[in-house]
């Protein structure tokens, strides 16, 4: 059961800092482009959606290797280590 909770865990916080670079991403575009909304009186909702595709997208493609060799790392402990969590 601890061995589940550990994995589970790991799981958690592996899926944390994947997310992280593209929703900080999303986030800082969002924000700055409120601000310019702001500034300029522009209340359009649908002006965000682009800049943060783009930026995601950005963020995805620079941040994607490093993203897929954690996830393989990850796999690769997972499979390795089976033989002791199956007992």
């Amino acid at each position: 059961m601890e061995y589940f909770v550990a994995i589970a865990k790991q799981t958690l916080f592996l899926a944390l800092i994947l997310t992280g670079p593209p929703v900080l991403t999303a986030m800082l575009v969002g924000l700055v482009i409120s601000i310019l909304q702001a500034t300029t009186q522009i209340q359009e909702q649908t002006l965000t959606f682009v800049p943060k595709l783009v930026g995601v997208v950005a963020t995805m493609v620079v941040a994607g290797p490093w993203m897929l060799a954690q996830l393989i790392s990850f796999a690769s402990a997972l499979y390795d280590s089976f033989a002791i969590y199956v007992h």
